[in-house]
């Protein structure tokens, strides 16, 4: 495999047909060629890189997946809560805006924090790009994570838009996104091979700090079978040390993050500096405890790279172990966000919740020969209490409400969000534009209406100007598309459906002119 690079009109090569993935403006086809001559100056690195190809592929690999497909998934978060966000304060159901309801309010307080988690693993993951990283786990841990958060996200945004959010036009300010999220979910390594198989496989041998050299001893040549030997002694030894160490770092913080997270108050979050501490200590336990695991691991041998079911168990863990580092990183970098700390205690609460999850299934399902042994040392190990030793809950009410409450009504949060979303100038049609333009006039005239029925009286001129306008806006901005056809076919004279002429063929055939002949027969 040889990396190059060759003009289009290169003699020999023909640039194939287009593919067209789901409607999207994604490049994708084929490219073929015969007798295609290519000269050393095209390979890339030049003659002295020749067989270096695959290495560029992979290292190519590891940055780009890790940058473009999160990005994607990040940018469909910040449009999501600017426009789904706005449309669920506009939109009114019984008089009352639908972000007051409590499903609503769920799923926007997910897609908060869904979004705020892409968003701090991208920063996270372009930083170490920078700094001349190609870290291939890393990389398939943001890949498949935070397209899959970027699905979840775009898919409760069409539940909160409901009717506008599937008819087509150009008022459906989400149904593209909708669409194309399954590309990123499927290049670049699907998702379900990379989780299953993709990150513990690559990321177990190579991220031990001795089980590597352990490999490399037995791989010597015989005449340096003596060498071999004492290098093979020292790792063995340094790996059962490491795995003592592990069991007990996971028991010991097991039992102490148990205690620590039973006795904190609902309010905590509020404190930056405490939110910081109590977050970073239950990550260190939760990595404890995927440490003790991945040692565990090696009980199975060579057999761990067909048992998925473990590897994508394991996976969820780590994936949420690194998103919840790269969130609080994010949150150290913007601090004095108004309202930033009460979305991210919401981040982490899921992401801990996650990862625990994670290990639970993995210690109730641990195969191999060894399986038994191995789930009973686990489960001492990382819940050495039981029940008591797993904590870690799905946010409260309260928080999942105030997260939603700032997310659909003009905030410094919000305003965090909708930073660097496109929006057109005034007067142009663009349904997400209009949406976050219109959302602070019609939670004004809310906030008047409100007003005049605890007061019990009638509104001002200026505040039944305020309320008309904001009617106006939300009688405009809650309209689909509706179209006289939808093919030139069907605006053709006479056009009859083909349903229809089928079904009017099949009542000639019975010799009946309407489907009540047909009953009473």
């Amino acid at each position: 495999m040889q990396q190059l690079h060759n003009r289009r009109d290169h003699p020999g090569l023909r640039m194939g047909r287009r593919h067209m993935p789901l409607n999207a403006a994604f490049m994708n086809g084929t490219v073929e060629g015969e007798d295609v001559w290519i000269p050393m100056s095209n390979i890339l690195g030049g003659q002295e890189r020749c067989g270096f190809g695959w290495h560029m592929f992979v290292e190519c690999l590891a940055e780009g997946r890790g940058v473009s497909l999160p990005a994607g998934a990040a940018g469909a978060g910040r449009g999501v809560v600017g426009a789904v966000g706005a449309y669920s304060r506009i939109r009114k159901q019984f008089r009352v805006p639908i972000a007051e309801f409590g499903g609503i309010q769920e799923a926007m307080s997910l897609i908060g924090s869904d979004a705020l988690i892409n968003i701090a693993g991208t920063d996270l993951m372009n930083a170490i790009i920078d700094n001349h990283e190609a870290p291939m786990v890393i990389s398939s841990i943001m890949k498949q994570n935070c397209t899959e958060r970027g699905r979840r996200i775009v898919e409760r945004g069409m539940d909160i838009a409901a009717g506008s959010a599937i008819c087509r036009g150009d008022m459906n300010y989400i149904g593209n996104s909708y669409m194309n999220m399954p590309i990123g979910i499927t290049v670049e390594g699907a998702n379900i091979m990379t989780r299953s198989f993709q990150i513990i496989g690559q990321g177990l041998t190579r991220c031990h700090p001795h089980m590597l050299d352990l490999i490399l001893a037995l791989q010597m040549p015989p005449e340096k079978e003596e060498e071999a030997v004492k290098i093979f002694r020292n790792q063995f030894y340094k790996v059962v040390h490491h795995g003592l160490s592990n069991f007990g770092r996971s028991l010991t913080r097991g039992v102490t993050s148990s205690f620590t997270t039973a006795t904190r108050s609902k309010n905590a979050y509020k404190d930056g500096d405490k939110l910081l501490k109590y977050h970073e200590d239950q990550l260190k336990r939760l990595s404890a405890n995927f440490a003790l695991t991945a040692d565990l691991c090696f009980t199975l041998g060579g057999r761990l790279k067909f048992e998925e079911l473990l590897m994508g168990r394991l996976s969820d863990a780590l994936g949420a172990v690194f998103l919840g580092y790269a969130t609080l990183h994010h949150y150290s970098r913007h601090r004095g966000i108004e309202g930033l700390e009460a979305l991210t205690e919401h981040a982490m609460l899921r992401l801990e919740k996650e990862a625990q999850d994670a290990l639970k299934e993995a210690s109730d399902n641990f195969p191999g020969m060894l399986g038994p042994l191995a789930s009973t040392v686990m489960k001492l190990g990382c819940f050495p209490m039981g029940s008591l030793s797993r904590p870690y809950k799905i946010p409260p009410d309260q928080i999942t409400k105030d997260v939603s409450r700032m997310l659909t009504t003009p905030s410094a949060l919000r305003d965090f969000f909708t930073d660097g979303v496109y929006t057109s100038k005034e007067g142009e049609m663009h349904q997400i534009s209009d949406l976050i333009r219109a959302l602070p006039s019609c939670v004004e005239a809310d906030r008047i209406q409100s007003s005049l029925r605890r007061q019990k009286r009638q509104p001002t001129a200026e505040e039944a100007d305020i309320i008309a306008k904001a009617d106006a806006l939300r009688d405009v901005l809650i309209q689909v598309n509706v179209f006289d056809h939808l093919t030139d076919a069907e605006g053709q004279e006479g056009y009859v459906r083909p349903a229809l002429a089928g079904t009017m063929e099949r009542m000639e055939e019975l010799e009946r002119k309407s489907f009540g002949d047909l009953k009473s027969a």
